[in-house]
């Protein structure tokens, strides 16, 4: 079944007191906007995750290390902000983004890197980072870029969970099953789809009793909205969606 991702939310406590806030550049009334908020940070280096851990430590969060992406995905978190390191031994964003479709839950990655460059950046955010830090972690950089990324992300959240999820309901069906949902979204009638697929019209009916069973759709509209839905590119509507919430 599908886990629904409980998204992060922006909330004030002052449980966690701010140290150094002030000569950063913001003041201690902005900061404990970050408070509670879980950010899980993969890094193969001890010391990039001490670091790193310890920044997030001071701004209020709680930090969640993890070795690489094999620990990751032993224990998949289903809440908070991801940090990556984006590189080939700690995972990168594209394996993260991908562990984490996978299970059917979607959450805000950062990449992290030492003197990142542009086009490094550029395909991390195609391939599904909401945002980039250079490491060393700057208290300052790290609190507006965690503040910006939780408004973007939860204003879109709701249409990005919605490919996720119809994605793993498609992900479900047979080969034969998936072919009969595609040419369905095509317009395909089921006698075309048995010409198309060389079957007869009585086992597209079956194929599509399956398909639309499984998919827990009640009538065929409900079904091609699930197949358009699974069928679009995550990579480019991420940033899009990002953009266009972001804009209204």
């Amino acid at each position: 079944m599908m886990r629904r991702t409980a998204q992060p939310k922006l909330r004030h406590s002052a449980e966690v007191p701010l140290i150094g806030a002030r000569r950063e550049g913001f003041d201690d009334a902005e900061a404990p906007a970050l408070s509670g908020l879980v950010v899980h940070v993969i890094d193969r280096s001890s010391r990039g995750r001490a670091e790193q851990a310890a920044t997030l430590i001071s701004l209020g969060c709680h930090a969640e290390v993890y070795d690489g992406l094999e620990e990751f995905e032993e224990r998949p978190p289903d809440r908070g902000v991801v940090l990556c390191r984006d590189d080939d031994t700690s995972g990168g964003v594209a394996a993260v983004a991908t562990s984490l479709e996978k299970s059917g839950i979607w959450l805000p990655v950062i990449g992290t890197a030492y003197g990142p460059e542009l086009p490094t950046i550029v395909d991390a955010m195609k391939q599904g980072a909401l945002n980039y830090l250079a490491l060393p972690l700057r208290r300052i950089e790290v609190y507006k870029t965690i503040r910006t990324v939780l408004e973007e992300a939860e204003s879109a959240n709701d249409e990005l969970q919605r490919i996720l999820e119809a994605r793993c309901l498609v992900r479900g069906l047979t080969e034969r099953e998936r072919e009969v949902l595609d040419l369905l979204v095509e317009g395909s009638s089921n006698k075309g789809i048995a010409r198309q697929l060389g079957i007869s019209p009585r086992t597209v009916e079956i194929h599509r009793s399956n398909m639309m069973r499984k998919l827990g759709a009640g009538h065929t509209a409900e079904a091609i909205r699930l197949g358009i839905e699974a069928s679009r590119d995550l990579e480019m509507s991420l940033p899009t969606l990002i953009r266009r919430h972001h804009r209204g």
